[in-house]
């Protein structure tokens, strides 16, 4: 990490700015004093006194800082206080315009600024932990840092909008999360951020624009290339342009959301399961009904609107477009207006639509076309776009089939693939799966688990996570998930959790393995469960006391001694000659 540049220096900063008060303060203290050793004292013993340097400086000292010593070390003569009196006027000018100075100081934004990137620069060069660098605090940033910090994790946030940086301090952290108020486009500052950093685990980039995603990109890639960087593209271009610098994960909202309205309606339950699997754990998956297929309403052309479109295109359903500028295809039925009216809704034929999609890029033109819409066909399934948190209670009031926000498609896919990075391949096994496949494994999963949102976390069968279990494997002892997936306080008893993948160093990965299947040293378990069951795994392969008990059923004593006494008892008698 990079020394703080000097311009940021505070110390710097305030000679900078105090330059002239200060040469003020030193020219008029340097004439009282020079004017108090020329004017003559007293006589003593017939001689006319003057003062030293020295004392003159030690008078002049005191007496122009308000302090006030008395005439030392005589009394002065008129002469000499007609010269203190001068001095003590000169003073008071010289403080005033140096004060003056230092509280218009105070008050100087560079000067807060300063300060502030002082703070943060050292907060972060302090951080020891691992921690990703979150470039971006609107609603999607905060999702994620409240995500990080409950799986322990240490964020560092740069935002540009000094308001959003002061919500920082607002939100109940478990762990102090440094913030820095600056265009994350710029490389400095993402170096003052921590992203070359020994303790810097991603960059993750969820800013409004998507130049300044890019920039974060590129940077992230040229000055931190072990560094993985997750970010949003709104823009095709854009996306192309990060997948080029070697961006991991980037990630469209509009894009997304057209992917999981397509298998919606392609094989609704699989879109049930994979919104089960990547919802907010703790949360209660409200039982809705799947899009319908039949005639679609598009309200808006935009970009939103286009991969709509594309979507029931995909699926081979009619769509009527209704946008302000009509583009005629030759393939879709257009419309010109904006579907705020009852008119244009008409002339799209709502009465026998099935759906319509209210995604413009205006909050209160897609409430107003969707209760229009609603109230001529009231069968009418609605999704409609969310532009702005600010809005959500209107949205909430509202009670659409389904509202897309981007700021949470956005969030939920990068705490999918921060907290577990095993889940993406994982959805992307189950997409491949048919419906029928997909109902019954939801059927199976909601049977044990019930619809609340499961948490879900990865361990891997190595020394460092599962020590325990990783020694008796290595020494060949045969472990299969269903022995393994018990509690620890009574082994009868199934743990509530499942595994949902197995994934292998020899890339024999297993999707949704059997009980039976065997436990390999390497492997890697995704599991989906309570927090409390999934805290007993990760107990029992790493506690070989607990993991005797899962597989024997003995409990073996705990401590040297009552070890040492235990395998005394179990050593066996020799025989002794009468």
């Amino acid at each position: 990490m990079q020394d703080l540049a000097r311009h940021h220096s505070v110390f710097f900063l305030i000679l900078r700015r105090l330059r002239a008060p200060l040469i003020l303060l030193i020219t008029l203290f340097a004439i009282s004093v020079l004017g108090l050793t020329l004017a003559p004292g007293p006589e003593v013993d017939g001689r006319t006194s003057y003062l030293s340097f020295f004392h003159a400086f030690y008078f002049i000292s005191y007496t122009a800082t308000t302090i006030g010593f008395g005439e030392i070390p005589y009394t002065f003569s008129d002469q000499q206080r007609l010269w203190v009196i001068f001095s003590i006027y000169l003073s008071v000018i010289g403080w005033a315009y140096t004060l003056g100075s230092i509280f218009s100081l105070l008050s100087d934004r560079s000067l807060r600024q300063a300060i502030a990137m002082q703070g943060f620069v050292r907060a972060v060069r302090r951080l020891s932990e691992p921690f990703y660098l979150v470039c971006g605090y609107g609603e999607t940033g905060r999702l994620i840092c409240q995500a990080l910090d409950r799986m322990g994790l240490r964020a560092v946030v740069v935002e540009v909008d000094e308001s959003k940086v002061g919500e920082l301090d607002l939100h109940a952290y478990a762990a102090d999360v440094p913030a820095l108020c600056a265009d994350a486009g710029n490389p400095e500052t993402l170096k003052f951020a921590g992203l070359t950093h020994s303790s810097c685990i991603g960059v993750i980039a969820l800013t409004n624009d998507d130049p300044t995603n890019l920039a974060i990109a590129i940077s992230a890639r040229l000055l931190a290339p072990r560094v993985p960087a997750l970010c949003r593209a709104e823009h095709d271009a854009t996306a192309d342009n990060m997948a080029s610098f070697g961006t991991r994960h980037i990630i469209n909202p509009f894009e997304r959301f057209s992917e999981t309205l397509a298998l919606s309606l392609h094989a609704p339950k699989a879109s049930q399961l994979m919104g089960w699997l990547t919802g907010v754990p703790g949360t209660e998956v409200e039982q809705r009904r799947d899009p319908p297929r039949g005639n679609w309403i598009v309200c808006g052309h935009g970009r939103f609107g286009r991969l709509m479109v594309s979507a029931m295109d995909s699926e081979a359903l009619p769509v009527t477009i209704i946008d302000l500028e009509p583009k005629p295809d030759g393939i879709h039925r257009w419309i010109q207006g904006d579907g705020t009216g009852a008119n244009a809704l008409h002339q799209a034929g709502v009465e026998n639509a099935t759906g319509i999609v209210c995604g413009t890029s205006s909050d209160t033109d897609n409430l107003s076309i969707a209760v229009t819409a609603r109230e001529l066909n009231k069968e009418l399934f609605v999704i409609v776009r969310q532009n702005h948190e600010s809005n959500r209670a209107l949205f909430d009031a509202y009670d659409a089939d389904i509202t897309v926000v981007p700021s949470r498609v956005i969030a939920h896919e990068c705490i999918a693939i921060l907290s577990t990075p095993l889940l993406v391949p994982f959805l992307d096994e189950v997409r491949a799966r048919d419906e029928a496949w997909c109902g019954t494994q939801l059927e199976r999963l909601t049977g044990r688990l019930g619809w609340t949102v499961p948490e879900i976390r990865s361990e891997r069968i190595n020394v460092s996570r599962a020590p325990a279990l990783y020694r008796r494997l290595m020494h060949g002892e045969t472990i299969t998930l269903d022995t393994l997936l018990r509690s620890p306080s009574n082994r009868d008893r199934m743990l509530e959790c499942e595994v949902l993948f197995l994934d292998r160093d020899d890339d024999d990965h297993l999707l949704m393995p059997a009980g039976d299947s065997r436990i390999r040293a390497g492997d890697e378990l995704l599991l989906a469960g309570t927090r409390a069951a999934l805290n007993d795994i990760g107990l029992i392969i790493a506690n070989e006391h607990t993991l005797a008990y899962i597989l024997t059923g003995e409990d073996l004593p705990g401590g040297w001694i009552w070890e040492r006494m235990a395998r005394r008892k179990q050593a066996p008698v020799r025989a002794r000659i009468p």
